[in-house]
């Protein structure tokens, strides 16, 4: 058996060795991919082409390119022998790969090695590996950015024909919107299910993962800086935000097919361990948690100082979070002691046969919702405006909650009153179906139907309108804030998902029903369908989704329709 030899040298790089300098000074040419794949240095913004071809009837173009060392000239494997034959002088013959940094001879059509290309090739990889600051050479002052005003850019009539046919959002037909996709059930998930699919449709938390805000591939959660090794283990605990972010490409990829979010759920077991089990849970107490987690996994501007409930923190805060507030008012000398608490939803209770002077005397805020013949007429229909009025006024506060007063330094009855300071984006209704009576230790689940608008104006219960009612227009200048200013702006609301409940207290099952391009779809786990507005509105509605019709932006002191 005959041994193996190995390939002679090649006559062409001999001959440019002795012609040229060594060719480790094409280091300094040399750039180094994210993924350490080398290649040659070039402006982002050249396409490298053959010249041959480019003068040439078009065809298909190459996947390799290659430099002549020489003349800096690009060519293809198709036109390396005739670049080599009609050049005139040595050297033409030795090229560089343009997207693999390898060397090539044209006159032999084939690779080539050479010791000091390879060592550029490594050192320009192990600089890429090691800090700026370990650098053995300088590396080049960078240069200073020109500062250009910002141009509005207008789509012409093509370009907004071609957006729209990229637009996940806009681009599904009525008949299947995008984004419409089944959640299989992996045993009594469906509370997880019935809020994932709210979340997925939540157009500011849509556009926020859609357009890439949170990269699952580039977090650094997931990829953890190389020199800190110490804290590489904990930087590997599952981030809900990622997995979520999976969910959304995975329903907007186009597949109808049903999804398991089989991760999202082992990740969120991960983070509620004590809620690790495939029982049945309660919905409202999923979405906090879920809420909250991607709280602890986002912190977008974690340098700029963060007040309790201002809500610009991260993108769950961005969205869902509003400030409450609270008055307690002594009925003795008057004194009124105010709070702040932020929230990420508003629990309501449902207001069942109360069609006192109460519900009469707000007639207004019916008659701007659109409700005014369900709260005049029939007492016993429960109505989500008189659930908010309920939930904003005044309670006297009994015996055993007597509130300390700073003015009579003594205990004295009080008055409480909750109103809206500022309004979040998304603002979540929770309506409390489930009574627990620590007394008579009994739990009951409360099946009265809810009558709700589809645009709904949350003006009447914001801190302002409650503060005119109370005082008239005499409030004092530290009542007033641009919190108050910018909620009266964008107080209209519309509607866009319902998550019901339906059974008792030990045997239920939630369903979605979701708002989109003005048809109502119900998501029950896998199965989505399409069903009529009266359906929607016999539901026993648990959890309420509205969004802002108006979107102010603070920094440019206007408003955009949504």
């Amino acid at each position: 058996m005959s041994t193996p030899s190995a390939p002679p040298p090649c006559p062409h790089l001999a001959a440019h060795r002795l012609s040229s300098r060594p060719l480790r000074f094409l280091r300094r040419c040399l750039r180094v991919r994210p993924l350490g794949r080398p290649e040659i240095r070039r402006d982002p913004r050249e396409l490298p082409r053959c010249s041959p071809c480019a003068t040439a009837a078009p065809s298909t173009p190459s996947p390799r390119l290659y430099a002549c060392l020489s003349c800096a000239a690009v060519f293809c494997p198709s036109h390396a022998a005739s670049h080599a034959s009609a050049s005139a002088g040595p050297g033409h013959q030795i090229a560089v790969d343009v997207d693999r940094a390898e060397l090539f001879c044209a006159a032999c059509g084939d690779q080539v090695y050479d010791p000091d290309f390879d060592h550029a090739v490594f050192l320009a990889q192990s600089s890429s590996l090691l800090p700026s600051t370990s650098s053995s050479s300088p590396s080049p002052a960078p240069r200073k950015r020109r500062r250009v005003d910002y141009r509005a850019w207008a789509p012409d009539p093509a370009e907004f024909a071609l957006m729209s046919s990229a637009d996940p959002t806009t681009s599904a037909s009525a008949a299947a919107p995008a984004g419409l996709r089944g959640l299989n059930n992996l045993g009594n998930t469906c509370f997880m299910n019935s809020v994932l699919q709210a979340l997925l449709h939540a157009p500011p938390l849509r556009n926020y993962f859609l357009g890439d805000r949170h990269n699952r591939f580039l977090c650094p959660r997931r990829t953890p800086v190389r020199h800190r090794a110490a804290e590489a283990e904990a930087a590997k605990v599952a981030c809900l935000a990622c997995d979520l972010d999976e969910i959304y490409s995975a329903a907007f990829s186009g597949d109808r097919m049903p999804y398991s979010p089989a991760k999202f759920l082992y990740s969120w077991w991960q983070h509620a361990s004590n809620l690790a089990s495939y029982e049945q849970q309660d919905a409202h107490e999923f979405f906090i948690s879920i809420l909250d987690h991607i709280h602890e996994n986002i912190k977008d501007d974690q340098h700029k100082p963060h007040t309790q409930g201002h809500g610009d923190c991260c993108i769950a805060h961005r969205v869902f979070s509003g400030i409450l507030r609270s008055d307690v008012t002594c009925t003795s000398c008057g004194f009124t002691s105010t709070t702040f608490e932020p929230c990420m939803d508003i629990s309501l209770d449902l207001d069942i046969g109360h069609n006192t002077s109460f519900g009469v005397a707000n007639t207004k805020s019916h008659v701007r919702n659109g409700e005014r013949s369900l709260a005049g007429v029939n007492s016993k229909v429960s109505t989500l405006m008189r659930c908010l009025e309920r939930f904003t006024r005044a309670e006297r506060l009994d015996a055993e909650q007597k509130f300390f007063c700073e003015r009579c330094n003594e205990r004295q009855e009080s008055l409480k009153q909750m109103s809206i300071r500022r309004l979040p984006l998304v603002c979540c209704f929770h309506i409390k179906r489930f009574e627990h009576s620590s007394v008579k230790k009994v739990s009951r689940k409360v099946d009265h139907c809810l009558q709700f608008p589809f645009s709904l104006d949350m003006a009447p219960y914001l801190s302002s309108s409650i503060l005119r009612s109370r005082y008239g227009n005499r409030i004092f200048p530290a009542e007033a804030s641009d919190a108050d200013a910018v909620s009266e702006l964008s107080s209209e609301f519309e509607i866009f998902a319902v998550i019901t409940h339906s059974g008792n207290l030990e045997a239920g099952h939630y369903v979605t029903y979701l708002r989109l391009n003005n048809h109502w779809y119900k998501c029950d786990d896998a199965w989505v369908t399409r069903v009529e507005e009266h359906t929607v509105r016999s539901s026993q509605a648990y959890m309420l989704f509205y969004v802002q019709k108006t979107l102010y932006y603070k920094a440019c002191e206007r408003a955009a329709a949504v």
